[in-house]
């Protein structure tokens, strides 16, 4: 029997990362099936279902989105570095990437939680989770302008708060690139950003920058590592480091993690995407299955929530409680997520992308190859 064919993807390991960060958010917010209005009640973390197996999930999930913000400067700066700062992709091009890739599920999800939410207030009196859907949110989550400091509160589907801080990195990205493409000046937003606490600057725009910006520096040192002699000793350092290094960090600092958790990620999730990045050769089955668990992770991201207010809708048309610790409920929510999340890459978002992306082109011929090296960004 012949062997499987191999394939080979620079980014495998990024997509796989990228996946397991999406999981671990679905896994985190899994407790919001104990809410009452904004807060859980009488929530008992370790009655979660599979508790003593996903725990670090269960109770520090968020930090997917963290993790998340690294990755999106190392793919930003692996994709769109040189294209940009060569202009061979201009402003409008950027845009039209972006804007084609993350709005018309948000407008969507949006609409929907918008007429979710109303059918919630109407049985409970109160809405579920995400208590601050008025009119100026509303119109904030459509220009994905939430986090922006223009309101206050979360909102709607709630989760897009992240994305709304990334989409003002990306303009600052873009910008500066235009001017300079200098290594340098990522180290200098790094540490900017790190210091940004003790001027009482701190907030997830910093935090963001900072992780943005060492994923690229990261990307950085990936592609100078990658032609020198020494590459394998480097990888082999940046992998003990990764093995033994960090989990020694993590546990010398168990009682003090809230203090040095920005400084924590931003120190060890580069050299981990560094590790991940290197050259993987898999079968063409498993390599496909991975870069399709990566491409889902956008529409699992905003569509959970809208699946946990179909769920808690159910229930509450039903006069009954959500029963939270139940096994049942939580494989449930997770496949009914993952397999809508596989289907609306496949069917919507990709579709749309080249919908938009066919409507909004120039006759820019420079950047036809980078545009369609970034298609799947």
């Amino acid at each position: 029997m012949k062997a499987a064919p191999k394939g080979t993807n620079k980014l495998v390991g990024l997509e796989g990362l990228r996946f397991f960060t999406a999981f671990a958010i679905l896994v985190y917010h899994y407790r919001h099936f104990s809410f009452v209005a904004d807060r859980p009640v009488d929530l008992m973390p370790e009655r979660l279902p599979l508790y003593s197996l996903l725990q670090p999930f269960h109770d520090s999930g968020a930090f997917g989105v963290w993790v998340f913000w690294c990755i999106s400067g190392f793919i930003f700066f692996w994709k769109y570095r040189d294209p940009i700062a060569d202009r061979a992709i201009g402003g409008w091009k950027f845009f039209t990437l972006r804007f084609s890739r993350l709005y018309p599920l948000h407008l969507v999800t949006l609409l929907l939680v918008a007429l979710l939410q109303s059918a919630y207030f109407n049985l409970r009196g109160c809405f579920f989770v995400y208590q601050d859907n008025d009119l100026p949110h509303f119109l904030t989550q459509l220009f994905m302008a939430s986090d922006w400091g223009i309101v206050q509160g979360y909102s709607f589907d709630g989760p897009i708060w992240s994305v709304s801080v990334e989409v003002l990195v990306y303009l600052l990205f873009f910008l500066i690139l235009r001017a300079t493409r200098s290594w340098l000046l990522n180290v200098a937003i790094v540490v900017a950003c790190l210091s940004a606490p003790s001027l009482g600057a701190s907030g997830q725009v910093t935090n963001c920058l900072a992780l943005f910006y060492v994923g690229g520096l990261a990307t950085i040192v990936r592609q100078a590592v990658d032609t020198s002699r020494f590459r394998k000793s480097i990888e082999a350092g940046a992998w003990f480091a990764v093995a033994v290094v960090m989990p020694i960090m993590v546990y010398a600092l168990r009682d003090q993690l809230d203090r040095f958790d920005l400084p924590l990620f931003v120190g060890c999730t580069p050299i981990l995407l560094f590790c991940l990045s290197r050259e993987i050769k898999l079968p063409q089955v498993m390599q496909g299955a991975i870069v399709a668990a990566g491409n889902m992770t956008y529409s699992s991201y905003l569509l959970h929530f809208p699946i946990q207010l179909v769920i808690v809708l159910c229930f509450a048309a039903a006069g009954r409680p959500v029963p939270v610790y139940d096994g049942a409920l939580f494989a449930v929510y997770l496949l009914t997520t993952l397999l809508l999340s596989y289907f609306t890459f496949r069917f919507f978002e990709a579709p749309a992308q080249r919908l938009i992306r066919g409507a909004f082109r120039r006759d820019d011929r420079p950047a036809r190859e980078a545009l369609r090296r970034a298609s799947s960004v």
